[in-house]
This record gives C-alpha cells, structure tokens and sequence, in this order.
C-alpha cells in the first residue's frame, strides 16, 4: 500500500510539472517604445524586445504569450503573478533588483539629450538649469535627471513618443531617453529639426548595466533557464539576425 501511495504521489507530481511546463510562458512588454517594442498596424506587438522573447521561448521549446503592459505599473504586476517576466529594455538597477531578479544583460545603451538643432543646451548641470526637460516617469532617465541636473524642471510622461510630440510641439526645451530609441527617431521625419546634445550618458550607477529581463525573486529555475536561452541565441547567430532587423549597430553586451 505503501508502495502504491509513493507511485501515485510521484506520477502526480510528474503530471503537474507537465503541465506546468505546458503552460505557456506570460511575458510582459510595453508595447510603446519603438523600435524595441510596439504595436503594429494590425494590433501585434512587435520589435526587438518581442522577437528577443519570442526567440529565447524557441530556444527553451515553450509556447510565450506575449502582452502589453503600462510601463509605471509592469513590476507590480510581475509581483502580483498576472505574467512571469518582463522583456521591456527594463534597465538593471538596485533599487530594480530589490523588487525583481534580472537575468544577464542583453543590451546596453546609456542615455541621450535631444534639442532643437539651434539650442545650446548641454547635458551639463549649469546649461540645464532652468531648462524644461521631458522624460518618462518611473524610469531611470527620470532618476538621471533628477541626481545629475537637479535644477532643470522635468515633466513626466507615460511614454518616450509622447514627450516627444510635446518637444515637436516646442512645449519642452529637450527630452533624455535611450540612445538608440532617440538615434531612431531623430532618422524619422518626426525629427527633423532636432539632434542630440553632448555624449551618451551612461552612468550605471543609475541607469544600471544594461537591459535584462525581469522575473519573480522566487522563479530561479525560471532565471536560469533564461540565461541559458540568451546564452544560446547569442552564441547561434539568432540575437545577431534579430539585431540587425532593427539596428545599424551590435547591441550584445560584452560577455
């Protein structure tokens, strides 16, 4: 009998890591931050953070589900069990990392100041005085600011595209936000007219050491099977291919 208990318990524990591992996988992006992520004419969510998830699922051979989320309140909702990671150029940092683990980096990029092509503003804290800067709130751009330029007045938005219509609109006098975002957006016909001010900042003691996907403290086997995945699509050429759909430059982080 008590053979026949241990055989059942063991052949249900071995049915429920099935389905668990059948289940599919819920990733959470924002869906507002191209060319990284964002929704196409047809109301999919593409871009590079996308195709990054999708290619790690690939790799770890798991169905992914991939949803939008508003930015302020993506960690949260991790936290509160509605998905299982966040691949959203979410920056690694250490007030991030007591809420969250990250898996290794997958992309650097450091941080740019974007003005008018005729103003001589400067990513300096005495040219940026008084200076009225957009950024997007509860991001790490928002914390650059606020510890490198303390006396510029920033304005908080819910996304990078629309702090930007606001600088088209002459409403700001510059935005800080990802290099390469910017460097995208400044090739459009949006911005023409601007360009960006000084050197890209990276500072990672605020901005972190890079862009990682984000996961529950508890999902270890999670984290590491994840690792192990972005080990894979960097070693196999896939992170390359996907790069180069998007980007002129190499993202992968130095390994």
């Amino acid at each position: 009998m008590t053979i026949k208990i241990l055989t059942l318990t063991i052949a249900a524990l071995g049915m429920t890591a099935f389905a668990a591992q059948a289940d599919p996988l819920r990733i959470a992006t924002e869906g507002a931050y191209p060319p990284f992520n964002f929704v196409d004419s047809s109301g999919e969510l593409q871009g590079f953070d996308v195709d990054i998830a999708r290619a790690l699922c690939a790799e770890m051979e798991i169905e992914c589900e991939i949803t939008a989320q508003a930015w302020d309140g993506i960690i949260p909702g991790l936290n509160a069990g509605r998905y299982d990671a966040i691949v959203a150029s979410m920056s690694i940092t250490p007030a991030r990392l007591e809420a969250v683990n990250f898996t290794q980096p997958y992309y650097q990029a450091g941080a740019v100041l974007v003005a008018p092509v005729d103003s001589n503003i400067m990513p300096e804290a005495e040219a940026m005085a008084g200076q009225i800067i957009g950024v997007q709130r509860a991001s790490t751009y928002a914390n650059l600011i606020d510890q490198r330029f303390p006396d510029a007045t920033t304005r908080l938005y819910d996304t990078v595209e629309n702090h930007n219509l606001d600088l088209i609109a002459g409403r700001l006098d510059g935005v800080i936000a990802q290099r390469i975002f910017m460097s995208n957006w400044l090739e459009s016909d949006e911005g023409a007219g601007f360009e960006m001010k000084g050197e890209a900042m990276l500072e990672p003691e605020i901005l972190g050491l890079g862009a990682g996907i984000a996961v529950r403290k508890d999902d270890t086997d999670l984290l590491e099977r994840l690792d192990a995945a972005l080990d894979a699509i960097m070693d196999n050429g896939t992170y390359a291919e996907i790069n180069d759909r998007y980007f002129t430059v190499s993202l992968m982080p130095a390994r």
